[in-house]
């Protein structure tokens, strides 16, 4: 009996829990509903396209003209800045000490002008005044000696080298009084136009050299060119600044009032895009929300497609004419944001 039903009965209960199983662990396909509703718009004809937000000013990736050591940061992420306003600033010390010893020889150059300006002293006209006269006097005690040599009436009482020596000093002392009455006019007359412009360009270049030296230390803090947002800032004090593009830039900002969107529209669809047409955009994964967007420029330049990831080195075997329009002032969007274009074709 057990051998007759047995078996069966039990072969039965193995195929009935087979077809259980398979019946259970067999998918089931449903309709599911998506998540977000994809994008779309009223017109019939239209081109998609993807766009990002920008700040209207586009981002201005700040870098630094020179390299060195930050020393100092003054902003963060999310702070407004104004037009020439400090960003961060670089190590100067080398640059303070040049400074100090430029400012060192401006003066030197400076006292040099003045001491000739001021030619010439009081003090030294009566010294020059008296060598004057002691020139004088020299001249008239050679000038008796020889009048009286030369009163002799017994030229054989005198030698004639003696006659000529006399004669000599004569001559020396009177070079001597001219020599000195010029020095005497050289010091009245003060200091030479020439030699004032020598030292006047002397002044001027030491000036330029400190000039040139604050300039430097200047261009050591870097500054604002615009007002607007600090988007990023990826600077810290202690950390090395190369003056050289960077794939992460030091700081990014813009002028966010007014955003702006960049799309990149396929070169094959180029010719149907129309300045005035009308375009709408909704961010990526939320296409309940559309936002009409105002046409500001096309990018003249067809260029190489890049991923919205910012990477330059990311690109796709095709063209993208860039298309810039503006955002509804107030959307909630932020700078960097994807969002899906639609725009009405020919």
């Amino acid at each position: 009996m057990i051998t007759k039903y047995g078996i069966p009965f039990i072969a039965l209960l193995a195929l009935t829990f087979a077809g259980l199983s398979v019946a259970r662990l067999t998918p089931k396909n449903q309709p599911l509903e998506p998540f977000s509703p994809p994008p779309s718009a009223t017109f019939k004809n239209k081109i998609g396209a993807v766009g990002l937000v920008e700040a209207s000013s586009e981002n201005i990736a700040v870098s630094v003209p020179l390299p060195g050591m930050v020393s100092k940061v003054f902003v963060k992420a999310g702070d407004a800045v104004r037009r020439g306003q400090s960003l961060f600033s670089l190590d100067d010390r080398d640059l303070r000490a040049e400074l100090n010893l430029r400012e060192s020889n401006v003066a030197l150059a400076q006292a040099k002008l003045a001491r000739l300006q001021a030619a010439p002293r009081t003090e030294e006209l009566p010294a020059a005044e008296a060598r004057v006269r002691e020139a004088e006097a020299q001249l008239s005690d050679v000038q008796v000696q020889l009048q009286m040599i030369e009163a002799v009436k017994d030229k054989r009482a005198i030698r004639n080298e003696e006659l000529e020596r006399r004669r000599r000093a004569v001559a020396i002392a009177e070079a001597r009084l001219d020599e000195a009455r010029a020095n005497l006019r050289l010091l009245k007359a003060g200091t030479w136009k020439e030699d004032l412009d020598v030292a006047r360009s002397e002044v001027a270049q030491a000036r330029s050299q400190a000039d040139r030296v604050r300039a430097d230390l200047e261009r050591l803090t870097v500054t604002s060119p615009i007002d607007g947002e600090i988007l990023q800032c990826k600077v810290r004090p202690g950390e090395y600044a190369a003056a050289a593009p960077l794939q992460q830039p030091l700081v990014l900002l813009g002028s966010t009032k007014q955003l702006n969107i960049r799309a990149d529209v396929d070169e094959r669809d180029a010719g149907r895009v129309r300045a005035e047409a009308t375009t709408v955009a909704s961010v990526r994964g939320d296409a309940s929300h559309r936002y009409t967007l105002k046409f500001v420029r096309f990018e003249p330049f067809v260029v190489p497609k890049k991923s919205l990831t910012g990477d330059s080195a990311e690109r796709v075997d095709t063209r993208v004419l860039q298309v810039i329009y503006a955002l509804d002032a107030g959307a909630p969007v932020r700078p960097g944001q994807q969002m899906d274009v639609l725009i009405e074709a020919r």
